[in-house]
């Protein structure tokens, strides 16, 4: 793979509307697939490092990174290799055996989290990992301790059990009544938390910071406080580091920078690069609360899925991506503040994991426009732009994209 180049995608003037080969694919994509996507703009047909190009041709710079999955970038040798090493040794085990790939990479997990006490579940997903990890928190509680604790705004999956306690009520109204009861609380509030937890509560699930929700961060120290309110009321503490962990936030896991231990952690996205994987973390006793039968999965702990994360984290370690992502999170961050542009509000977030909030709700004009100059972002919320791009960006193009914002916000301001 040759090296990224220092700047942006190919100069020239904004490609307004999609290509002849990409309006095919969108065609056939309709003909085919489900509408719950709707009709993405784009068609990407490869990816080299930080750039991709759809099927016109069009380069791109890639700063959504498959929504923070993506953290090697696009055909990086070391996880081409591992997958493809692992695909022609040995592809598929299921749980009845196990495999060196999968214990070597729990291995790996435990180590870097520095607790010998914990263990691991290889799942397939995030929310996969978030069901195992309401599971195994309701199965440590016992019957007597039924209810979850959430936050309003959160994203945790779209699966049943995942989603009943995700609080974004447009996506959780219309597949209920649930069979779990949960307590919603504001975002970042100690208070409101703290007046929901009590005897009967299994488990509190929060994020370090809401990914879904524009990456929204808690107040500064509340990851402590919920681990004190969980230890008062004896409920376990779940962490959803779906999109903060593996170096999104330039720490291995967000809640180290805090030196706070959750009682259950959940991974996924950024853990296989590109190959789907999950994780779901249990410490102290959350650690053996499953007996044998308690869960399972066909797929999980796949040898090519795990191999794909062995991948990553040797390479982030190698190539000193965790340095990286802070390093240029922060140039990305500074250099959107300096634009001075009168619709940015101001930028959020922590290492390359970054929202641009906006002062009117232009966020879905603002994505169209960047693609059209050649930046895939992501419309998260109304008014914010996610960043999420791989952990090799560089700062040559970081600061192509800060460089080209002020023409692609020119075009959008009201």
């Amino acid at each position: 793979m040759s090296a990224p180049t220092a700047g942006g995608p190919t100069s020239g003037a904004p490609a307004d509307g999609p290509g002849e080969a990409t309006r095919a694919l969108q065609e056939r994509f309709q003909a085919a697939l489900m509408p719950n996507y709707g009709v993405p703009p784009v068609a990407i047909a490869r990816g080299e490092g930080a750039r991709v190009w759809d099927a016109d041709g069009r380069e791109y710079l890639d700063l959504i990174g498959g929504i923070a999955v993506s953290a090697l970038g696009h055909g990086h040798p070391a996880l081409v290799t591992a997958v493809a090493d692992q695909a022609a040794s040995l592809a598929h085990t299921s749980n009845l055996f196990l495999h060196e790939r999968e214990v070597e990479l729990a291995e790996r997990l435990i180590a870097l989290l520095g607790d010998p006490s914990a263990r691991v579940f290889l799942a397939n997903s995030g929310t996969e990992a978030n069901e195992a990890a309401l599971k195994l928190a309701r199965k440590a509680a016992g019957p007597d301790r039924p209810v979850l604790v959430a936050a309003e705004n959160g994203f945790h999956g779209r699966t049943l059990g995942a989603l009943a306690v995700t609080g974004k009520e447009s996506i959780r109204a219309p597949f209920g009544p649930y069979g779990t009861e949960v307590r919603f609380v504001p975002h970042g509030d100690a208070g409101a938390l703290r007046a929901a937890v009590d005897g009967g509560v299994a488990a509190v699930i929060v994020e370090p910071a809401q990914g879904e929700a524009g990456v929204v961060p808690a107040p500064d120290g509340h990851l402590a406080e919920v681990r004190a309110i969980c230890d008062e009321a004896g409920a376990a503490f779940i962490l959803d580091e779906i999109q903060s962990g593996i170096g999104r936030t330039g720490h291995w896991f967000a809640h180290q920078a805090e030196g706070v231990r959750p009682d259950i952690l959940t991974l996924a996205k950024g853990l296989g690069g590109g190959l789907p994987i999950g994780a779901c973390v249990g410490f102290g006793r959350f650690a053996t609360a499953f007996a044998k039968g308690d869960h399972g999965s066909t797929f999980g702990g796949n040898p090519v899925a795990a191999a794909a994360a062995l991948a990553v984290l040797d390479t982030v370690d190698k190539e000193g991506l965790l340095d990286n992502a802070a390093r240029t999170g922060a140039a990305l961050a500074d250099g959107i503040r300096a634009t001075g542009h009168p619709l940015v509000a101001g930028v959020r977030g922590s290492g390359l994991w970054l929202a641009v909030t906006l002062t009117a709700d232009r966020a879905a004009d603002v994505q169209a426009r960047a693609a059209a100059h050649g930046f895939l972002v992501n419309a998260v919320a109304p008014d914010a732009v996610r960043l999420a791009p791989p952990l090799t960006l560089t700062t040559g193009q970081a600061a192509a994209f800060t460089g080209a914002l002020p023409a692609i916000l020119d075009e959008v301001t009201p």
